[in-house]
């Protein structure tokens, strides 16, 4: 069975996660490069039966019709170059009943300096509105420059640094 396809932009795929997708999870995720900008206590992952669990538990949490941790799928190679979420920040809701959401991204090295980070991220803001929300956040540890300047190529307003989510010290920004 196809992995289901959440929406496209003009070079990518961005999809659910496939189990044939592990080996490039475990590729992207061992990688210091990639995961030292990646939650409050940076690892690398340890082994390709991670990858597996990591898929299994992306998969379940894009379920939900707006939010998700998606594989997003070069068209015109068919590789995996990496992933974009939309997910909750990790605090109580507002006022509302709803929570502050997070747009991300995480490439593999091979993917970097080409804008798919930028493309997906975009189209990862387009189909949170479309789904309803009304702004959404971006957190990015004070020196990764080149996830900042995503930020930037995506029109997103900074709000300065802040340890609210994930324990330590980021840059938000807001859309």
């Amino acid at each position: 069975m196809d992995p289901k396809v959440v929406f496209e932009t003009d070079r990518l795929v961005v999809r659910d996660w496939a189990d044939a997708d592990g080996d490039r999870v475990f590729d992207i995720y061992r990688r210091w490069e990639v995961s030292r900008w990646l939650g409050a206590d940076p690892k690398v992952m340890s082994d390709r039966n991670a990858a597996s669990r990591v898929i299994e538990r992306w998969n379940e949490r894009n379920q939900d019709p707006v939010y998700g941790v998606w594989a997003v799928e070069e068209k015109s190679t068919g590789i995996v170059a990496g992933t974009v979420l939309l997910v909750p920040l990790p605090e109580p809701a507002d006022e509302t009943g709803k929570g502050e959401v997070e747009v991300g991204w995480h490439f593999h090295p091979d993917a970097w300096g080409r804008g798919l980070a930028t493309e997906s991220a975009r189209a990862a803001i387009a189909h949170g509105f479309r789904g309803g929300l009304g702004e959404i956040y971006a957190v990015v540890r004070p020196d990764n420059h080149p996830s900042l300047a995503v930020c930037r190529r995506l029109g997103m307003r900074p709000l300065g640094r802040t340890d609210r989510w994930y324990g330590t010290e980021l840059e938000a920004f807001v859309i």
